[in-house]
């Protein structure tokens, strides 16, 4: 009888049975939690050789746990990559990613419309060790390649941009880093590898903030990297283990547990977003609409090109200033008035008091963050629901 092979199988598939590998000690279908920090070894000899490198297993759980590799092998697996490395936060991962590249004296070029915490990092905490981020409008090409010389050390893409969904050609970023021989590391958090494959189009790292549609309940903060397994294994070895940005066991085991509904929940936020930002596309009292899936967005064809969905992320600006956007905001029913993303529940919020806030006026102003912009995370309520409670919130702001 032959066998099912799964790297062949539709990527629902590959959620739910993953790598298809079960707990070894156990046999257990379900991830155990070990939650344990120390491991103990069969003999002096076997724990010196796991030191050194000779024997795989495990010491410590600031360097590595069986929970937490289940997590890093399952994303490896649906990212495509060789392997990954968990951290405690996405904050966390993308930091180590950017020290494991850079020293003092160098640059990286970025988009410059990224989350806020992104780029408190980049502008704010790098140039204290003389590390600097060019941030750049990375929808145009010319742009990076402007930005780059001999103290460049990587392009850093975040794509759909967090909150103005700004799209990035991934595969034209590539070719510029491929040229200059300099990697590209993108953040995947809001498609994740369900709508979108940075690996097969020329990323060489790939970073999420799990905390958002990777757990997608909101019980959980988490970072992942995606790579080769010697820039991984670099990256557990020098920064992880040194720095101690580390993943509990029991975070990592709700991860797993996430990764199971992924494509099923990825497919339920886009179905509502797009009928939400239809709906909002026509509204009198909304100005202007963000969503990657709508043809009036700025990139579309791009997004086309490069995405296999258009996820669940929607920003707005509506008309009546600030006042219309808090009023609004303070009416809501059924979205949360609450930062992050990518939870089950639908969330509402206002980037340029909030996710957005580490942003000074100008540079706003620069990469369109206005003060009336609203962004959704939208859930996997019934659409009519939430079309409901954003119709009646909307009738409370004169304009």
């Amino acid at each position: 009888m032959s066998k099912i092979n799964l790297k062949k199988a539709h990527f629902a598939t590959l959620c739910v049975h993953g790598a298809g590998d079960v707990d070894q000690a156990t046999g257990a279908l379900s991830i155990p939690i070990y939650q344990s920090s120390t491991f103990a070894f069969k003999s002096a000899k076997h724990g010196a050789n796991i030191f050194s490198g000779e024997e795989e297993g495990y010491v410590y759980t600031r360097i590595g746990n069986p929970t937490q590799e289940a997590f890093e092998r399952e994303m490896a697996f649906l990212e495509g990559g060789e392997a990954a490395l968990a951290f405690g936060s996405g904050m966390a991962a993308i930091s180590s990613v950017i020290l494991s590249y850079c020293q003092a004296g160098d640059n990286f070029v970025s988009n410059n419309t990224l989350y806020g915490g992104t780029h408190s990092l980049f502008v704010d905490t790098l140039p204290r060790f003389n590390i600097h981020a060019r941030e750049i409008d990375s929808t145009n090409l010319e742009n990076i390649i402007s930005a780059i010389d001999d103290k460049t050390r990587l392009i850093y893409i975040e794509t759909p941009a967090n909150p103005t969904l700004t799209i990035t050609d991934l595969k034209e970023v590539g070719e510029i880093a491929k040229k200059h021989n300099i990697p590209l590391v993108v953040d995947n958090t809001f498609p994740t590898p369900y709508f979108q494959r940075p690996l097969e189009l020329g990323a060489d790292v790939v970073v999420h903030s799990a905390t958002k549609y990777i757990g997608g309940h909101g019980d959980t903060v988490a970072g992942i990297v995606v790579g080769k397994k010697e820039y991984i294994d670099d990256l557990r070895g020098n920064f992880l283990r040194d720095l101690g940005g580390i993943i509990s066991p029991l975070n990592a085991w709700l991860l797993v547990r996430g990764l199971k509904t992924l494509a099923i929940r990825m497919e339920r936020h886009q179905n509502n977003a797009v009928k939400i930002a239809k709906y909002l596309q026509f509204h009198p009292k909304v100005k202007q609409v963000w969503y990657p899936g709508l043809t009036t967005h700025p990139q579309h064809d791009i997004a086309n090109k490069q995405m296999s969905g258009y996820g669940g992320m929607i920003a707005f600006e509506i008309k009546g200033g600030k006042k219309a956007g808090e009023k609004l905001m303070n009416s809501i029913q059924l979205f949360t008035l609450a930062v992050s993303l990518g939870d089950v529940d639908s969330l509402i919020e206002h980037p340029a008091s909030m996710t957005h806030s580490t942003y000074s006026p100008e540079e706003l102003a620069e990469v369109g963050i206005s003060e009336t912009l609203v962004r959704l995370s939208v859930g996997i309520e019934d659409p009519h629901d939430l079309i409901d409670d954003l119709s009646l919130a909307l009738r409370k702001i004169n304009v």
